[in-house]
């Protein structure tokens, strides 16, 4: 459609990443940059959008039922160049994309499965140890994440901890989180729902400024699965929060499971009134108040 739509010539490729669920974006932008490395003076475009007409269950699974009440339409289109003459255009140089896949745990890979239920609609499951798995396969990612952005200081601590864990067998010994915050300004975490965003703020203790552009992004778009990431970006961009020399950590989640970070460095100062955006014309109404949804109790 966008080759059709914009009469691209025929030596372009087009790749579709389809399969990779909410993490797809980032695989996205992976290729991208792998594809760049190739050649000199290169252009890539990276479109990141939900389609949840695919997805959507007809059936009465409840765990299936979940991804109807979650999922959004949205969409990104992110334009990457390695030509020298655009670094003073741009507004971030990509550093660093480090990739986790955990497909070869069963657990794991049915957290989120696609299936037919007894009467033969497909739908997509939602496993009770989702939150569990997604836990496991950040810290799997962090570890090779860590030692490219922390300081000296939080390696060598995190460093006593595994020394202290492993060689000297201390089991009790309470799990060292890396201060993160050290290395980034910004974490935009992918909006796959309130519990997701509590967990990741509770794992890596940031603050509610922190989790406020994933919080908002989730509360006014939904999960648009891989391109939350996106909007999440562009809501700190529209506060005028992002400052040249800021760091910016993307995490994305997605089936497989999958956990992926990109790490982004400004390059200037990014001047709301310059962007348009989909909150231009309503950040001034955000953050808001999202209450506690309690659940309903019977007797």
């Amino acid at each position: 459609m966008i080759v059709n739509h914009y009469k691209l010539g025929s030596d372009v490729l087009t790749y579709n990443i389809s399969g990779m669920g909410c993490s797809a974006g980032l695989i996205s932008i992976d290729l991208a940059n792998r594809l760049l490395q190739t050649q000199v003076s290169a252009y890539a475009m990276v479109v990141s959008t939900e389609s949840i007409h695919c997805g959507y269950y007809l059936g009465k699974d409840k765990s299936k039922l979940v991804s109807n009440c979650l999922f959004r339409m949205g969409a990104a289109a992110i334009l990457l160049s390695n030509c020298f003459s655009d670094f003073r255009h741009s507004k971030y140089k990509l550093m660093h994309v480090v990739r986790t896949h955990k497909g070869a745990d069963d657990r794991a890979f049915k957290s989120i499965y696609q299936e037919q239920d007894e009467d033969g609609n497909i739908g997509v499951s939602l496993s009770k140890g989702l939150m569990v798995v997604a836990g496991e396969t950040l810290k799997s990612n962090i570890t090779t994440l860590g030692p490219l952005v922390l300081p000296m200081s939080e390696q060598l601590l995190y460093f006593g901890y595994l020394i202290a864990r492993k060689i000297f067998k201390l089991k009790n010994i309470k799990p060292y989180i890396p201060d993160f915050k050290l290395a980034f300004e910004h974490f935009f975490i992918h909006a796959g729902g309130r519990a997701v965003l509590d967990e990741m703020e509770k794992n890596l203790d940031l603050t509610e400024w922190h989790m406020e552009p994933s919080r908002m992004t989730l509360y006014r778009f939904g999960n648009t699965s891989s391109s939350s990431l996106w909007y999440e970006l562009a809501y700190s961009e529209a506060k005028g929060r992002i400052k040249k020399g800021d760091r910016a950590w993307q995490i994305g989640f997605g089936s497989g499971f999958k956990c992926n970070s990109a790490v982004w460095h400004a390059l200037k100062n990014i001047n709301p009134a310059m962007e348009k955006n989909p909150w231009t014309d309503e950040i001034q109404d955000f953050p808001v108040d999202v209450p506690v949804v309690m659940p309903l109790s019977t007797s």
